[in-house]
């Protein structure tokens, strides 16, 4: 798929005002940069809250099959 200049430019607008990319300027260069701080934070709102349930299922499972072992 490819995107026009404008729908590019227009993107990257709406991606700066979430705080989602920080940008440098270079001489007339304008870079992009993903800003890992709101990334992070969304993935701790979102995607964290299931992750720590299976995180913890897991050590638990360790625990416990390291338990068995030691009884034997």
């Amino acid at each position: 798929m490819t995107m026009t200049r404008q729908a590019v430019t227009k993107h990257l607008q709406l991606l700066e005002e979430a705080n989602l990319i920080t940008i440098v300027w270079q001489g007339r260069e304008k870079l992009h940069y993903l800003n890992p701080i709101p990334i992070g934070e969304i993935y701790q709102r979102w995607i964290g809250k299931f992750e720590r349930h299976r995180i913890e299922a897991l050590n638990t499972l360790k625990q416990a099959l390291e338990e068995d072992s030691n009884h034997e």
